[in-house]
């Protein structure tokens, strides 16, 4: 399990992100919301096992990044859903 600030399967030896790069953080949020979930407690079990942090962590560091229009360019499909949904859930407020 690595350590919230850590990035997960992140090395000593791997390079950082350019300045127009995600994090490999980021990139592993992006990849785990894309995955489709069997059941009720699969996604937060993942997210605990292979991000080693919170569910709610990991919603609040997915909501700051689907306003980071490199997330945008790395995954429109994904980002512009949770985009939707989350302007959806506004709208019924």
């Amino acid at each position: 399990m690595t350590a919230p600030d850590r990035e997960p399967h992140d090395g000593p030896a791997a390079p950082a992100p350019g300045p127009d790069e995600l994090s490999v953080r980021d990139r592993a949020l992006l990849a785990l919301e894309r995955r489709p979930w069997p059941g009720p407690g699969a996604k937060e079990r993942a997210i605990r096992e292979e991000l080693g942090i919170s569910p709610v962590r990991y919603y609040q560091l997915l909501n700051a990044l689907i306003e980071d229009e490199r997330a945008l360019r790395e995954d429109p499909v994904t980002v512009n859903r949770l985009r939707r949904v989350r302007d959806a859930r506004r709208g019924r407020r």
